[in-house]
């Protein structure tokens, strides 16, 4: 029984802490930025950025397929009897 009278005093004291609390109160703005241009030339940096990363990547990608389509026609396995 005390138990729950203890746990039961601990959530009341919980609750009304809680709700004593301050608001935190942001700050207005009450300007609009309008950037077209600048959003649209970052925007076009980074496209940039991952085209330039695709081109080797897509290289080293066609020389493993080549080089695994080479490897296959090369050896073919045999096995020699003394």
């Amino acid at each position: 029984m005390k138990t729950r009278m203890r746990m039961s005093a601990a959530v009341n004291t919980a609750i009304v802490f809680l709700m004593t609390t301050a608001n935190a109160f942001a700050a207005s703005t009450s300007k609009v930025f309008v950037s077209k241009l600048g959003i649209f030339i970052f925007l076009g940096f980074c496209a940039l950025v991952l085209v330039v990363q695709l081109i080797p990547a897509m290289m080293t990608l066609y020389g493993m397929l080549k080089g695994l389509g080479k490897e296959q026609e090369k050896s073919p396995s045999r096995v020699k009897s003394h």
